[in-house]
Formats: C-alpha cells, structure tokens, sequence
C-alpha cells in the first residue's frame, strides 16, 4: 500500500541564464511582457543545469521528502532522457514500476530561459509526455491513500478511474489539472468535482474555468463550492494564497524570499506541501504553511527538486511563523 501515488508529466529540463536575456513590456503578448534577445548572434550564457521536471516527478518528490511512500505513473521516452529521470526517481527512493516507457516518442524536453530576477520563458516538447496511457496502467495495483491528479494532458480517464477507486477504497483525491486538462472547460470537469478532496489552480485559471473575473475572488470559490465538496485552493504566486473548506475562506502571503533564482515549480511545490501537511495534521492552516514554506524553498533555487523541503528543513525556524487570516465564508 502506497500513501500517495501521483499521476502527471515528467520531463528532461536544461536550464540557461544570462544577463543578455531582457524582458520587454507590451500589450502583444498574452501576459503583457515579453523576454527576448539579439536576433542573429551568438547570446553568451553564465549559467547552465540539467534537472527533471514535470508535475508527476516533482508532487511525489515532496511527498517521500515529507517521510510517506509514493510512487509515480508518468511516461518517458526510451533513450538517455527517460533513464536520467528513471535513475532520479530511483535514488529518491520513489517506486517507478508504475512508468511507462515509449519506444515510439522522445521523452518530454524543456528548455528554461531564466532572467535576473528568477522570471522565465520555457520552451516545452511535450513528447512521450502527452501519451501517457490509462490503459497501460495496472489498476489493480494502484492502492494508495491519497491519488494526486496533476497534469493529465486532457486525458479525462485517469480521473473517471480514479473516481472508481476511490469509490471501491474510500481513498482521497488531489487534482491540480494542467492547461491542457482545463482548456477542456467546465461543463466537461464538473461532473468529476464532486469527487474532489482538494482542487488546486492559480487565480487566472480558476477565473478563465469558471468565467468569473479573477478579480471577483469571492464569486469564484462560491462557485467552486457549489461544485465541489472538498476543499478549493487558489494560488496567487508571489501574492499567496486563497483557500475554501466550504466554511471558511484562509489567505495568506508567502514567506520572504531570499533570492528568486527560479519560479519554475513553485505550483507543484505548493500544491503536494499543502496536500502533505494536510495528510499529516487535517489542519488547512498547517498545510498552508507547509505549502507556502515548500514553493518559497523551491524558488530559491534553479530547478524544480533542489529546494523542496524535506521534515526536518521544514523544522527550521524560518518556516515556523506564517500569518494566516481565517474568516467564516
């Protein structure tokens, strides 16, 4: 019996920083800034690192650093990529006879283009990632306590099968879906809501998903109660957090940071803290700060996995003090 085994990406990650890389401010891009650099010339790089990413390897990272047992059905290619990510997930002591390997399809690959101040541009190969197959996984073998849903592709199977477990088990679910999984829109996610024990997306996706202003953080998690019986986390970035038992709504900010190096997985971070200290106390206070805490750690360091908290980094007087205002919804 595992204490949570996750469902998502896996990915081959190289990470590139340069002071030559500028971010530019304009109304042409979706987000409003751009980051770019000299076109036709060869850009010097101070800095370069190999890691793994992708939401499946990274959630399930923190939840054994956390001291439980886990393991990962993400897929990758067959080649040097898929082994590196194998061979990591291995010396972390998380169980990997639930990967599946793609002969067909290299494994997902992400280049990283960091600036000064830790924001960043990634270039994504979703490759042997967006095949992952529900029909390749053992089912009968998928025992575990919690199931944490992160990025699925669009794939809407893994959460109908993971509905039927947790109906058969009376286990918990985690969904945090990726982009692919809510441009689905919400008439096709709401019937599966309901299973929910905690949904997590950032504050722009919940609002897109529900057609409610991100700015309308009230309407939006009315919604989402209606909808699910669980708990609703909104994430905010460097602004915090926002969370809904249904009863109460929590807020909180974020811990102060020492150097952003990198945001890159600060979502995954806060996403398997929260659902980790939540597992190991049931107080959404706890597991805010543990998530919080996590993401904060996370940013501080280039990659994904370096900075992810294990129990006794989390015993460290820094992360013991994080105000949480908790009021009646």
């Amino acid at each position: 019996m595992y204490d949570i085994i996750t469902i998502g990406s896996a990915t081959r990650d190289v990470f590139l920083s340069s002071k030559h890389f500028q971010v530019i401010k304009s109304p042409k891009f979706f987000t409003g800034k751009a980051e770019c650099f000299t076109l036709g010339t060869k850009i010097p790089v101070e800095d370069i690192a190999f890691t793994t990413g992708g939401s499946g390897t990274n959630t399930v990272t923190t939840f054994v650093r956390q001291g439980f047992k886990g393991g990962a059905i993400v897929r990758v290619g067959d080649d040097l990529g898929g082994s590196a990510i194998i061979e990591e997930l291995k010396k972390a002591k998380i169980d990997t006879s639930f990967v599946q390997v793609d002969k067909k399809n290299h494994t997902a690959y992400a280049v990283i283009l960091i600036v000064s101040t830790g924001e960043r541009t990634i270039l994504v190969f979703r490759g042997a990632g967006e095949k992952l197959n529900d029909k390749e996984v053992n089912w009968s073998k998928v025992r575990a306590r919690w199931i944490y849903l992160a990025s699925l592709g669009g794939n809407l199977n893994f959460v109908k099968k993971a509905v039927v477990i947790k109906k058969k088990y009376k286990i918990k679910l985690v969904w945090a879906p990726g982009g692919a999984d809510l441009r689905l829109g919400f008439k096709k996610l709401q019937p599966y809501l309901k299973f929910i024990d905690v949904f997590s997306c950032n504050q722009e996706e919940a609002a897109k998903l529900l057609g409610i202003s991100y700015k309308k953080e009230k309407q939006i998690f009315k919604k989402f109660d209606e909808v699910i019986e669980g708990i609703a986390v909104m994430t905010k970035g460097p602004r915090g957090v926002s969370v809904s038992d249904g009863k109460y709504l929590y807020k909180a900010e974020v811990f102060k940071e020492q150097k952003v190096m990198d945001r890159t997985g600060a979502g995954d971070a806060f996403g398997s803290g929260f659902v980790a200290g939540l597992v190991q106390t049931n107080k959404i206070e706890e597991a805010i700060r543990l998530g919080t805490a996590n993401a904060t750690s996370v940013v501080e360091y280039v990659g994904a996995k370096e900075g992810i908290l294990t129990k006794q980094d989390f015993r460290d007087k820094r992360w013991k003090k994080l105000e949480i205002n908790k009021k009646p919804l």
